[in-house]
């Protein structure tokens, strides 16, 4: 018997972040700064609306697209913290986390032989959601850009067969955030290409330097846009999965087919707690925000402090350095400071071949953990450079 299994799936890899992550593991006592999992729990006001909806025998399935109190609670979230507009009836999706959402929206708008154009590096789930419906992603090398996809990367890398143009900000590896400078010059260039815009915004709670800005509030550009966000980072809901998916009427009715055909609908008691955290939990954020930005602003003093070039990050809790003076590369510096100083970072390369001379550091860690950490990254990037 010679069964072939789909070759799209089959020529894909586990996450680079979790190829490391499963060493990690074999080295039980190292200081880790890998995984983006925000270290708050999750608020009590929104646990014990979860254990309400238990009690009241919430436990059946929802609409499809998310029970109504949540559409109306998250459209109005993102109406007046980022003044994008959506009707709750027709223009919103609950999903499974975040993540289901960028599959939802990839495998509706997506055909083989589509481009997707995403700044690289950037979070490694997209790839393989790209390539698994027959499209190809097309890099856009943002090295020397601040980590910022650009007008002239859009003029460089579009054409005839670009489906989607990928806005991942703040961003994942990287922390880089859009001004509205550099969001409206990608408004100029998107507005009259023939492609969606897809914008993953699930950080945008955790922005640093100025407010997000989401391209679906520019003229014209909300019947093309497909928004993604969610609140596992922003209310400390990872293991809660809850996302949404915002798009115009006419795309969001495309949307819901694929999303109801994938899991019929998200989580009752999840949407129960999501309604109660946009409801009445919209300041939560504010003070994981201001901890994650003195946590930043440790690691970045310190990483300048040891000589290593790093950008400050705008947003998310991430930190991005080049390694390139080690001589060594990503998978060769972070498994040798993982053996060698038991002090677990992530590979850039986990985030595209672009990434293969960064490490990323994550700052969803207490202070001593951080220290700690920095104190044996020190010790390694000393003795790595010594001689170069």
């Amino acid at each position: 018997m010679n069964l072939q299994i789909n070759s799209n799936v089959e020529a894909i890899q586990i996450s680079g972040i979790r190829q490391f992550f499963n060493k990690v593991q074999q080295v039980p006592d190292a200081v880790q700064l890998t995984i983006g999992q925000p270290d708050f729990p999750t608020p009590d006001h929104i646990k014990k609306a979860a254990v309400r909806a238990i009690g009241e025998n919430k436990t059946s399935y929802t609409a499809n697209a998310g029970t109504l109190g949540l559409r109306k609670a998250a459209c109005n979230w993102v109406q007046s913290h980022y003044s994008l507009t959506y009707e709750p009836d027709s223009e919103v999706i609950v999903t499974a986390g975040a993540s289901q959402a960028i599959d939802t929206a990839m495998r509706t708008i997506l055909q083989p032989g589509d481009e997707v154009i995403l700044p690289a590096p950037v979070y490694p789930a997209y790839e393989p959601i790209i390539r698994q419906c027959g499209a190809v992603p097309v890099y856009a090398d943002t090295r020397e850009t601040g980590f910022k996809l650009t007008p002239a990367h859009v003029e460089a890398l579009y054409s005839p067969r670009t489906k989607a143009v990928l806005l991942p900000y703040p961003s994942n590896p990287t922390g880089a955030v859009l001004t509205k400078a550099e969001m409206e010059g990608l408004y100029n260039v998107l507005l009259n290409k023939e492609c969606y815009v897809v914008t993953d915004e699930i950080y945008s709670e955790l922005t640093f330097d100025g407010s997000h800005i989401s391209i679906g509030t520019y003229p014209g550009m909300k019947q093309k846009t497909i928004v993604i966000n969610g609140l596992s980072k922003s209310h400390s809901m990872t293991g809660w999965r809850i996302g949404f998916l915002f798009a115009p009427s006419h795309l969001a009715k495309h949307l819901l087919k694929v999303h109801q055909y994938t899991i019929s609908c998200a989580s009752s008691i999840s949407q129960a707690a999501a309604e109660q955290a946009l409801t009445e939990g919209l300041e939560d954020p504010e003070a994981m925000r201001e901890v994650y930005m003195e946590r930043r602003d440790y690691l970045f003093d310190r990483l300048q402090a040891m000589g290593m070039e790093v950008q400050k990050p705008g947003g998310a809790f991430y930190l991005f350095p080049s390694i390139q003076k080690s001589g060594l590369n990503a998978d060769e510096f972070a498994e040798r400071l993982l053996f060698e100083e038991r002090a677990a970072v992530v590979p850039g390369s986990a985030f595209s071949a672009y990434g293969d001379t960064f490490i990323r550091l994550s700052s969803a860690y207490a202070m001593p953990e951080l220290r700690e950490a920095a104190n044996r990254l020190e010790r390694f990037w000393s003795k790595v450079t010594a001689d170069r």
